[in-house]
């Protein structure tokens, strides 16, 4: 069953509205999807928080919306990158009997082979999209790196049959990467990389006389 978040209308792109919102612990939000049209709404901080410590970041929750109880998910987080507060929340609408697109975390586990041998640890894409029914979205994918060495990668296809869930990537879609060591040799430019040409001007060769 999902937890129960009273959330309550609001008008849209007032800004002494969001001002006297946010004094009052309550973050500007919308509402969008499944059997809803796009509503503004506000919720409560300290009550959302709370349900996303006991729930998770990817639970489903039910939306009181002036009586009417909405089945959704928190789509999408805007924060103060320098306060860390909130700024703005979307949840999506959904149908419990259906499966959604949703972007989840890729959380890397174990420590590499190429890593202990001073490889370098890349993860160009930290998060992974799923086809999946909402009650069923987990918190994250686990990618167990142990077996990665100095130049090799893990991607879509080294997991696609160990999750249970449809990936919706292709299978050359890269989780991680062990790049090999830098040296400090590979750190100094060569005499020829450090070489620069400066050009003062243009060399004209042969100028002809001056006409009087």
């Amino acid at each position: 069953m999902p937890e129960t978040l009273q959330v309550k209308k609001r008008q849209a792109h007032k800004n002494s509205v969001l001002r006297e919102l946010r004094q009052d612990g309550f973050v500007p939000a919308v509402v969008y999807g499944y059997q809803v049209n796009t509503t503004p709404i506000a919720v409560n901080e300290r009550d959302l928080e709370k349900k996303l410590r006991e729930e998770g970041r990817n639970a489903v929750l039910s939306l009181d919306l002036d009586g009417k109880h909405v089945n959704a998910i928190l789509s999408e987080v805007q924060k103060d990158p320098l306060k860390d507060t909130l700024i703005h929340l979307d949840f999506l609408a959904v149908n419990m009997n259906r499966k959604i697109e949703m972007e989840v975390p890729v959380l890397i586990v174990g420590e590499s082979v190429g890593v202990k041998e001073g490889g370098s640890l890349q993860q160009p894409n930290r998060e992974i999209t799923l086809f999946v029914e909402p009650s069923n979205i987990p918190e994250s994918i686990e990618v167990d790196i142990t077996e990665l060495g100095i130049g090799d990668s893990l991607a879509v296809v080294d997991i696609r049959e160990q999750v249970d869930f449809d990936v919706l990537h292709e299978d050359d879609f890269v989780l991680a990467t062990v790049l090999p060591p830098v040296s400090d040799k590979d750190l100094e430019p060569s005499l020829e990389e450090g070489e620069v040409e400066v050009d003062n001007g243009k060399e004209v060769e042969n100028p002809s006389p001056l006409e009087n």
